[in-house]
């Protein structure tokens, strides 16, 4: 197997109502690329973040009295805090100027998400999208409308791990493809049965593309992966990858 990521470069700054899919095929034209069937269009959480307006002012954010305490603490602006508790649905771990939350999406990651990087300058938070798997959806399908080219979508997110040093590209919205190649049943080298063995392909495709599209989201937000086979699917992708809290071990 062969696989080719391309960093679409030429993404001018996103702003409200802006089309990603419209943005993302002018940039390739200018490049001399065309998207082709089966491609996985990976496109960075923040630029679809302010596409769909999920950007909040700090000076607009009144913290209340449990954000300023926490605030303190952690060494962060208290506007700041307010906004990671009241995109939270639980707070799992504050301790050591960490703030671990479960979001409402059923994420755990730090400070529920919300980044101040490649947005403002500081003076202004991205919350993550309201609906991920919508916003890959719309994505692709507006890809569909002006190339004719089925492709499937990947909105990725950097996170943490808490048995890992670092920090990796994973898939927050998914549309078009299984998130999950579930390999149980097949057999390996020696002809023995797999019993656990479900890849989170999604997740993998995000960081494949975090290779070329860098730090710096906004200089390269969007790549695409040409090359790999996935599944085909209609139902919505990334929420299938949130480990239900029944099956978590460690919290």
């Amino acid at each position: 197997m062969k696989l080719e990521v391309i960093g679409v470069q030429g993404i001018p700054l996103v702003r409200r109502g802006d089309s990603i899919a419209r943005l993302l095929v002018e940039a390739l034209k200018r490049m001399g690329e065309n998207l082709q069937d089966g491609d996985v269009v990976v496109v960075s959480q923040v630029i679809v973040s302010k596409a769909e307006g999920r950007m909040v002012k700090l000076k607009n954010v009144k913290p209340g009295l449990k954000a300023r305490i926490m605030a303190e603490k952690l060494g962060k602006e208290a506007e700041v805090v307010e906004l990671i508790l009241r995109e939270a649905l639980e707070v799992l771990r504050f301790r050591n100027g960490h703030l671990i939350t479960r979001t409402r999406h059923g994420y755990v990651c730090a400070n529920s998400g919300v980044d101040l990087s490649n947005v403002s300058g500081g003076d202004t938070a991205a919350l993550l999208p309201s609906d991920p798997d919508l916003s890959a959806k719309k994505i692709k399908n507006e890809i569909y409308r002006l190339t004719g080219k089925r492709v499937a979508v990947v909105v990725s997110d950097t996170f943490g791990r808490p048995f890992r040093l670092g920090q990796v590209n994973v898939a927050l919205g998914v549309s078009g493809m299984k998130p999950i190649h579930d390999r149980r049943g097949e057999k390996d080298l020696f002809g023995r049965k797999l019993q656990v063995k479900e890849i989170a392909v999604a997740d993998e495709l995000a960081s494949a593309a975090e290779l070329v599209m860098g730090e710096a989201d906004e200089g390269i937000p969007i790549a695409v992966i040409r090359g790999y086979k996935y599944e085909e699917s209609r139902k919505p992708g990334g929420r299938q990858l949130v480990r239900p809290r029944d099956k978590d071990l460690f919290l």
